[in-house]
């Protein structure tokens, strides 16, 4: 099983990341916090700050984009490309009140035929730079019965990966996810599914490979919030976790000193 960092905003940026790294090796993948571009700008500085590859070291980084305008997807993929990127993840998942009315993240899933249009562009335009597209994926908006169209659009692509939270929109983080529908994407998928949802334990996980062998990828976020070490490759005994999760917490403290110092200090040098 491969094991994946989801991405949340605010918290999985690249000092929490370079730490869990360091802490807690097994990570096969970590995903970027969704950069939001717009019309004038890829990346605002702090999203730009957090994909540079010097603050990523050799940790696998996966920019995630939000956006339901492809030429502005592919602009952004352009400038990560100049990084030396090779592939991004459509963010189709969140289910945030800021972000769905606008038609995008979960929201985007509400206008099947736009979904379409935009991947057409946007997977032709990464082919031509050499550029993965993958997505993250809630089920719909209200409805299981929106999932199946969905599908049917993912399937008309050569995307890199489909990950899965089997979750509508509605159910935001609450309620069980939707496992008929899982089983369902892991039937009739031609990408590669990932699972995404409810891993806090490694019984969770166990069982979920016990239930779909042939998924070879999961996606872990809150839980390993609560368990930094759920995925790690050598866990320890209990006076070994301690010390690893106070090194963790450390790392993490010196880190952002480090830099809430250097914008002091930025700040400082502006104002003289």
């Amino acid at each position: 099983m491969k094991y994946y960092f989801a991405p949340m905003e605010g918290i999985t940026g690249y000092v929490f990341r370079n730490a869990h790294r360091a802490c807690y090796p097994g990570m096969d993948k970590y995903f970027s916090p969704f950069i939001a571009p717009n019309s004038n700008t890829c990346m605002n500085s702090r999203e730009r700050n957090d994909v540079l590859p010097e603050h990523n070291g050799s940790l696998e980084l996966i920019p995630q984009i939000l956006t339901n305008r492809a030429e502005v997807f592919l602009r952004t993929l352009e400038e990560l490309a100049d990084y030396g990127y090779r592939e991004a993840n459509l963010n189709l998942g969140c289910p945030s009140g800021t972000v769905v009315p606008k038609g995008k993240g979960s929201g985007f899933l509400a206008f099947p035929d736009k979904l379409d249009a935009f991947l057409e562009e946007v997977c032709q335009g990464a082919e031509e730079k050499g550029i993965s597209v993958s997505v993250k994926t809630r089920l719909g908006l209200e409805d299981e019965e929106e999932f199946p169209r969905l599908l049917e659009i993912y399937n008309h692509y050569p995307l890199k990966e489909l990950i899965v939270h089997p979750r509508l929109r509605i159910d935001y983080y609450g309620k069980f996810p939707r496992m008929e529908s899982f089983a369902y994407a892991v039937r009739e998928s031609r990408a590669p599914v990932c699972y995404n949802g409810n891993l806090f334990a490694r019984r969770d996980i166990e069982s979920l490979s016990a239930q779909f062998p042939d998924v070879k990828a999961a996606m872990l976020g809150r839980g390993l919030l609560a368990s930094p070490g759920l995925c790690a490759a050598a866990p320890g005994g209990e006076e070994e976790d301690r010390r690893t999760m106070r090194r963790f917490h450390d790392m993490v403290y010196a880190g952002y000193r480090e830099i809430s110092f250097l914008s002091g200090a930025s700040r400082a040098v502006k104002s003289s």
